[in-house]
This record gives structure tokens, sequence and C-alpha cells, in this order.
């Protein structure tokens, strides 16, 4: 998946709750507030993001500090690097007024959090004044600073900065008001991060914070597509070089054009986020903390994936040309990066990725003969479209269903197209389970990689491991060719 606001999470443990034309030529180049004065140009901006990184390696998993342990900092000298960070904040906030709330409550969360012998960080009131998406408008910047993981990069809750601006042009806003409400989404780029940052993360969630209790609900969600483009670019143009595959020239020049690829992105996240909580979803839905087959996530991941493909083929046919960029994005992403890219351990998105390629390959759409891979798009378009009712009939009649039920229909599904591991328990069918067991028990006898790469994917892995690798901690400014 490209992140979304439900990101790529701990495997079958919780799905969080929320995952083109240049914009000269989409009719959208209009700065927002703060779009003038450059946060990370200023001097304070460097004396906070070192004086983060000098707090970070003091820092538990819990994102408390523990004085007591070998190379840990006097409580004096903690408190006077967050005294800087505090510092920077303040010297840094007018430049960006829209968050003053939020600055003055960070601010006095720092203090509070030194004050209190740097025990486990609350940042719940700063986070609550955190409120972005009351007002999205292209260009404006944020700077954020809260103690947190990072999806896909650091576990731990260290204190993170990051800079970042909005990505919210006027045809994107217009989108959002008459046909993809999505009030909580914020598309976003990277200016400057700290180290939690320069990794495979690129999201900003508001539950990866550290805080004294959840609220009621999270009131935006971020995903830097800046990130998502650049990674997009390089691996996709690896993977075509490795596999011989010719691409159209309007799907070249999508490869070409950085800002047309983030532009590709932010559209594609934006619908894609709005799909978890649109459609007939069974009673138990995937936005709340429940625990399932690994498979399960997938194809939720994959349903909102192939949703987008869907709108996208309704937007070109309405004159956006974007739409045509998301159904490239959407199909190459998938193949190319999904299924190779971290640890085969309940590994959701990949499932998705490979689930896709055996679809098009079974429905002839996908060609991998003599070494070289052909696509025919015509029929990789149509293809794509009946995976997508596959899934949504799975849903409506899963509504109809037990819970265990429902994810062996799943199940039936995915192993229609890739086959299980050998050693599976749940290929085996219901017999091999011990139904006296409530359902999630009977997670613990999914096989780690319950569907295996294939012959194709582990060749292709090989292949392209470095160029993935090369992918960490990359925005616009990193682009560049790498040999696979």
């Amino acid at each position: 998946m490209t992140e979304t606001l439900s990101p790529t999470a701990a495997q079958d443990d919780v799905l969080p709750v929320a995952s083109a034309r240049s914009a000269a030529s989409a009719g959208t180049a209009r700065p927002g507030a703060g779009a003038g004065r450059s946060v990370v140009a200023h001097p304070a901006w460097a004396e906070l993001k070192g004086a983060v990184e000098r707090i970070r390696p003091w820092q538990e998993a819990d994102g408390s500090i523990d004085f007591t342990a070998e190379g840990a900092p006097t409580r004096e000298a903690a408190a006077a690097e967050a005294g800087r960070v505090a510092a920077a904040v303040e010297e840094l906030a007018p430049l960006l007024p829209h968050d003053a709330a939020y600055h003055r409550a960070l601010v006095a969360d720092l203090r509070r959090w030194a004050d209190g012998g740097f025990a486990v960080p609350d940042f719940l009131d700063s986070l609550l004044a955190f409120q972005p998406a009351r007002q999205r408008e292209h260009g404006r910047q944020h700077l954020v600073v809260f103690p947190m993981y990072t999806q896909n990069g650091n576990p731990d809750r260290n204190l993170e900065a990051v800079v970042l601006r909005m990505v919210w042009p006027d045809w994107l806003a217009e989108l959002e008001r008459t046909r993809y409400d999505n009030p909580l989404f914020l598309g976003i780029t990277f200016e400057d991060f700290t180290s939690g940052y320069d990794t495979h993360s690129a999201v900003l969630f508001p539950e990866t914070i550290a805080v004294r209790e959840a609220p009621e609900r999270f009131s935006w969600g971020g995903i830097f597509c800046d990130r998502e483009a650049a990674r997009f670019r390089r691996v996709v143009e690896a993977a075509c070089e490795v596999t011989s595959l010719e691409l159209p020239e309007d799907a070249r020049g999508l490869l070409a054009d950085q800002e047309r690829a983030q532009q590709t992105f932010v559209l594609w996240d934006m619908v894609h986020d709005r799909t978890h909580s649109h459609g007939d979803l069974p009673f138990d839905p995937f936005m709340i903390k429940q625990r399932q087959p690994f498979w399960m996530y997938g194809l939720e991941e994959l349903r909102c994936d192939l949703t987008a493909f869907h709108e996208a083929v309704k937007l070109e046919a309405d004159g956006f040309p974007q739409g045509r960029d998301v159904q490239y994005a959407v199909i190459l992403e998938r193949l190319f990066r999904f299924p190779v890219t971290g640890e085969r351990n309940r590994n959701y998105d990949g499932l998705g990725g490979q689930l896709l390629f055996a679809y098009l390959h079974r429905s002839d759409a996908l060609r991998w003969t003599d070494n070289r891979l052909t696509i025919d798009w015509d029929r990789a378009r149509e293809a794509t479209v009946r995976l997508r009712e596959e899934i949504e009939t799975l849903y409506r009649r899963g509504i109809d269903r037990p819970k265990l039920v429902h994810w062996l229909k799943a199940y039936e599904l995915v192993s229609a197209h890739l086959a299980p591991h050998p050693g599976s328990t749940w290929a085996k069918g219901p017999d091999a389970l011990d139904l006296t067991l409530p359902p999630r028990k009977l997670v613990d006898d999914v096989h780690p990689d319950e569907f295996p790469l294939s012959m194709f994917y582990e060749a292709l892995a090989k292949k392209l491991r470095g160029v993935i690798a090369s992918t960490e901690g990359i925005t616009a400014e990193h682009v560049r060719p790498v040999a696979a």
C-alpha cells in the first residue's frame, strides 16, 4: 500500500484508526500561509533538531529516560536539552501563526515532562491543540514535535521533530468537497526531520504519539506523498529494467516527473483512506482494535487500493488526467514494490501485491515469457475491476456470516490464486483448527509466511533488494537512479 491513514502496522495485531499532472497544469500553484519564510532555514531549527537528536538516545522504548542506565545523562543535562527544544519552538512559532495554540501547548508539555523527571511522556494537551486539518492550504508549513513511534520506521516512542508542508492544490480540494469527502486527510511533504523519519516511514499519525489516554477520536492524519512518489519512481524504474517491461509513454512520463507523481499519490491516498469506512462492511469493522489473520488486513488494504483504481477510471473519463496516473501507480506499485518490501512475517501489504499479480496473470493481462514482462493495460484494467468486485462480494456476504466463517471464505479467495505454505494449518480447512477456541486464538495457527513468494517474486526480490534499501529516508530531493 501506499502508506495511508491505515498504515502497515503489526501484522495480525491492530489496524490503527485513520491510511497527475503538475500543480501548474492543473491550475494550482498558489502557496499557502507560511510558504514564504522557511522554518528549516532559520537558525533555531538547527538548534531544535540538534537538541532532539541528543535526547533521543537517552530515551527508553516508552519514551522515558532512565537516569540509572549506562550512558544516561544527568537530569540537569536532559532538562537543558528539553529547554533548548522549547526555546527553539518559541523562536520559530512567529513564522507559523496558524499553529500558535499548538506551540504554546507543546512548550508546556515539554516543560511538564522535564519537571516530572522525564517519566513516560504525555503530550495529550499539545496533540489536542494541533489541528492542521481545520484549514488545509496548499504550501502551508507546520513544525511538529512529539514523542512518538514512526510507522515502518522506529518502533520506540522517541522525541521527533519534523517540518512539513501541506499538499492541497485547488483541484484536489474541489474533489474532496464534491466527491471524496475526507475532512481529516492531510497530504504533506517533508522539509526536514529527525532520525525517526530517516527510515521508510511515510506517515504522520496521531495514534503513534505518547499520551496518557487516547482521545475519543482523532482529527487528522498525514501521508508524505513526496516520499511515496520518490520511492515509487526509483523502485518501479529499476523493476522495469530488471523485467524488461516497456511502459506506455504516459506511464514513463509519470516516472520521470516527481511533482506529477506526488499529485498522483495524494489523490490515491485521499480516496484510499476514506474507503476504510465506506461500502458494505462487516459489522466488526477494520478500523477498531481487534486481532485477525493477516490476510484480512491484506484484503482490506487491497480493497481500498482497488477502489481508488475504480474511482480513477471514472475520473479519467471525466477529464481528470490524474485519474490515468493513479491507475498506473496502483498497478505498478502493487506489483513491484509491495511484494518485495519488508519482512515476510505476516506481511499483509506484500500479500495484496502478490494477489493482484496472480489475478492479472491468470486473466492473461500480464505475461512473464522469455524472461520479459508484458502487460496488456486494457485487460489489466478490466481484471483489476473484477478483483475489486470479488472482494466487495466477500464483504457483502460477510455481513451475514460469523466471523470465523468470514475469515475462512476470505482464505478461500486468496488461496484460489496464491499457494499456501505447505506447513499451513489453515490450508487444511476447519477440521484442522480447534474450533472450541475463540476466533482470535486461532490467529496463533496462522503460519508467519502463510502465502510464500512465488518463484518470480523470489528472483525479483533478490534483484531489487539494494534498490528497496536505498529508499530509506528518501525525499523528493534525493531521487536518483540506483542500479538494481
